[in-house]
């Protein structure tokens, strides 16, 4: 036997490689067959027994069974054909017709890597029939299709009539991306400018950077070309299509400016998620009141948004005798416009899932015992703190802390000037002023006298938590100013109707019967706070107007971009307040006293009992004899506060509406304050919400209300929850004994048996923690990272009420820094523009 030696190459790809068997047989060339996977061999080198070396250049795959055959490398010189039809590219040409032995194959077929797939692809994805270039370009004065003009010199052919060019006019089109990461498409883009005297063709947005152009934080611009001018802007039509092998995916587009051959600048604000390829339309941003908006197109547009918002904005009942709220089956079934962004999804998620552990409370929120020391509940709340609430834990028990949170903790909406004592709190001299120095009618002629009133808790029948009975109250307190300006607690009655059983307790009690009282007092003011003061007057009143702007009001009114950055996420966070908190199987309902069928009732008459003129803070103040009261910080920056946001607001419309007569006739304002008075208010005369406005001045006084009540006043009674309610003892979500009936009977025992179990206190602590902390994206009051004005006097507005901004938070910081407990819950700087959290 002679043998020959052979070397088999294969190609470098890894997917080249096989585990099959290979054969070959050696002639004057060479025979290779395999069976299954396929094979990318590069070359066969064959060293006979006479010493000769053959090369096979191979490199193709085998991929059945069958046998290929391959020549020896050297170049058989065998003269061939050609042919030039114009049926054949010159590729296929070379591979139809030049064997691999010829020297032109091995010349040439280098020259040959990808054409005919990148060509292929070609056909399809641009100038087929759903191609970009066929749907894009206009191929005007051509008989042709676009299939059938042999060569594309410039993506932007000129236009042609009867064989005469056109002259083009030209838009600049810049396309601003909004910076969130997630915001980026890889989508084609179209747009169409129309304007007063014509509109463009839909044009394809497509420059030099390619799918680059609509990335996160990219501006971008174009030339959108037309025959002739087409006079004013007034909307823009985009839309965006996904390529064969790219998926439809979401864009967040910020604005659109375009410059016109006149010079002029047009600037449409978008904001909102485009995320499938149906063609949306985008008015010019300069204001417009429904009765200006005279152009058809215009009106036309208008029109059918409102349309489409109507079935957007649905309004729901989620209990009788409470303000609606925006019908919605889940988060990812809200518009995407009022959702949370990715990062306050993940920030918000994380937070809720892990708070137990945050807080360290992990293995506790299962434990149904009573807490037996206020050292155990000492050694849970040390996880996390904060200045305000290590101050909590060290001077709860003390009356002058008692008062003090009346003025400037999270419920500072009760307290009112008392200045005729209720028939039903029979308090007398003797007990108050035992030495006779001074009366109840002095102190109150004197202003020095005040009162909680809890009324709206009598007779409710309240929770059961791990199968036991708890305890509200409905109690009655007396707080007394002292000549050194300390409001301090003088009177309290647990019950509202007066009995041998239901006790006046005083100060002069023992130390267990006053603290057990102030604790019961406490317990309800967490129901009063959380309830009325927190979820029914911010949370879903807020939700009513930001529904019924969305429903009524296009982009284009001056009220819309007034309003619309005080509705950031106020959807979503009352969607899942209602799911995780008020449920039937929410934290509020299962974990406090006031949880189950007590929750409605409370809500149904905090409603009844609402009233405009309590949410409009100078008035309220006035109404509660709150004037004058020392130490009132809620007051003394709140009312600043109002003041500010007035002026902004007033500047604002007042630019707007010339005449009361403007107000009257603008029919879409008046859609909305007549939906926020009948879904909001249920239609409830007494409470004096305007039914309709007739006036400018009207229209100031309830928008600044509006956001006051989203901004401020939400702030301030959410902002400090863990800080005043994170020691539990302060603010108890329920009590699991009932309040004594008789003097001299309890006792550090009974009064921790009378706290929540460990598991009620845990899971109440989570709560607040949550709704305490802010998320990254934050937006401060006074910020507007959206443009939605177009006009110079609302953002010359804009930089005054961000600067008289500056100046409160200046002015709060200087007087913080002499105070015992900072009060910062009205400081512009952590006030969210909206109702977030």
């Amino acid at each position: 036997m002679v043998d020959y030696k052979v070397t088999l190459y294969t190609g470098k790809y890894l997917y080249a490689t096989t585990l099959n068997n290979i054969f070959i047989k050696l002639l004057i060339l060479l025979e290779l067959d395999k069976k299954r996977l396929p094979l990318f061999p590069a070359k066969v080198k064959v060293e006979s027994p006479d010493g000769e070396t053959y090369n096979f250049p191979i490199y193709r795959w085998i991929t059945d069974s069958e046998v290929q055959r391959f020549r020896e490398g050297t170049a058989d010189d065998n003269p061939i054909f050609l042919p030039t039809d114009s049926e054949y590219d010159f590729a296929v040409s070379l591979l139809r017709h030049v064997p691999m032995v010829h020297p032109l194959f091995k010349l040439l077929v280098p020259h040959t890597r990808y054409t005919l797939q990148i060509n292929f692809l070609a056909r399809l994805l641009l100038i087929s029939k759903s191609g970009v270039f066929t749907q894009q370009f206009w191929w005007r004065g051509y008989d042709h299709n676009p299939e059938e003009i042999p060569v594309l010199n410039h993506l932007q052919l000129p236009e042609r009539s009867n064989g005469k060019l056109f002259k083009m006019v030209n838009y600049k089109v810049t396309v601003s991306t909004s910076a969130p990461l997630n915001g980026t498409t890889m989508n084609n883009i179209f747009i169409k400018l129309v304007g007063t005297d014509g509109e463009s063709d839909r044009t394809w947005l497509f420059n030099f950077t390619g799918p680059l152009a609509f990335t996160a934080g990219q501006a971008s611009s174009f030339n959108v070309s037309c025959r002739v001018s087409i006079g004013k802007l007034i909307l823009i039509e985009l839309d965006k299509q996904g390529l064969p092998l790219i998926p439809q995916d979401s864009w967040f587009p910020a604005k659109v400016a375009v410059e016109s051959p006149e010079g002029d600048t047009y600037n449409f604000p978008i904001y909102r998620w485009i995320t499938d390829s149906e063609v949306k339309r985008f008015r010019e941003g300069t204001a417009l009141r429904v009765f200006e908006d005279i152009h058809h197109l215009g009106r036309y547009s208008r029109e059918q948004a409102l349309k489409q918002r109507e079935k957007d904005y649905r309004w729901d009942v989620y209990a009788e005798g409470i303000p609606h709220n925006m019908k919605v089956e889940g988060p990812f079934s809200l518009p995407c416009e009022v959702r949370f962004s990715f990062t306050k999804t993940t920030e918000f998620g994380f937070t809720a899932l892990t708070g137990l552990a945050e807080l360290g409370l992990k293995g506790l929120s299962d434990s149904k015992k009573n807490w037996t020391h206020l050292d155990d509940l000492n050694r849970v709340f040390c996880n996390k703190r904060t200045d305000i609430s290590e101050y909590v834990q060290e001077h709860w028990k003390e009356d002058t802390f008692f008062g003090y949170q009346y003025l400037n903790g999270i419920n500072p909406m009760l307290i009112r000037r008392c200045t005729a004592l209720p028939e039903n709190f029979p308090v007398t001299d003797d007990m108050l002023f035992p030495d006779g120095q001074s009366s109840l009618a002095d102190e109150m002629k004197n202003a020095n006298i005040f009162l909680l009133d809890y009324k709206r808790f009598d007779g409710l029948k309240a929770n059961m938590i791990n199968g036991k009975q708890q305890y509200l109250m409905a109690p009655l307190v007396l707080l007394q100013k002292t000549p050194d300006d300390k409001l301090m607690p003088i009177a309290i009655q647990l019950r509202q109707t007066p009995a041998e059983d239901n006790p006046i307790f005083l100060p002069t009690d023992s130390e267990y019967d006053w603290l057990t009282a102030k604790i019961f007092v406490r317990s309800a003011d967490f129901s009063e706070h959380q309830l009325n003061v927190h979820l029914l007057r911010t949370h879903l009143l807020a939700e009513v107007y930001a529904v019924s702007l969305l429903r009524n009001v296009p982009m284009v009114h001056p009220l819309y971009k007034l309003l619309i950055p005080h509705t950031r996420y106020t959807m979503q966070i009352n969607f899942l307040a209602r799911l995780a908190l008020i449920s039937p199987s929410g934290v509020f309902t299962k974990f406090a006293a006031s949880g189950g069928e007590a929750m409605g009732t409370i809500l149904k008459r905090s409603l009844s009992s609402m009233t405009y003129s309590s949410l409009c803070m100078p008035e309220d103040i006035a109404e509660r004899g709150m004037e004058d009261v020392p130490n009132y910080y809620y007051r003394d920056d709140g009312l600043k506060l109002w003041d500010i946001i007035q002026r902004f607001v007033e500047g604002v419309l007042s630019f707007y509406y010339k005449s009361d007569e403007e107000v009257q006739k603008d029919s879409e304002l008046q859609k909305w304050i007549s939906d926020i008075f009948e879904h909001g208010f249920l239609s409830q005369e007494n409470t004096g919400i305007p039914q309709s406005f007739t006036s400018v001045a009207e229209l100031v006084k309830f928008v600044t209300m509006v956001i006051f009540t989203g901004s401020g006043q939400h702030s301030a009674v959410n902002t400090g929850q863990y800080d005043y309610g994170g020691w539990m003892p302060n603010t108890p979500i329920s009590l699991q004994l009932p309040p004594p009936t008789t003097k001299g009977t309890t006792s550090e025992a009974t009064m921790l048996n009378t706290l929540p179990d460990i598991n009620t206190t845990v899971q109440g602590m989570a709560t607040v923690w949550l709704l305490s902390k802010p998320s990254s994206d934050f937006v401060p009051l006074g910020q507007f990272p959206e443009e939605h004005f177009s006009e110079e006097n609302p953002w010359e507005l804009i930089k005054d009420f961000q600067g008289e901004l500056k100046v409160l938070t200046t002015v709060i910081s200087v007087r913080n820094r002499k105070l015992e407990i900072p009060y910062t819950y009205m400081d512009p700087a952590v006030i969210e523009n909206s109702v977030a959290i």
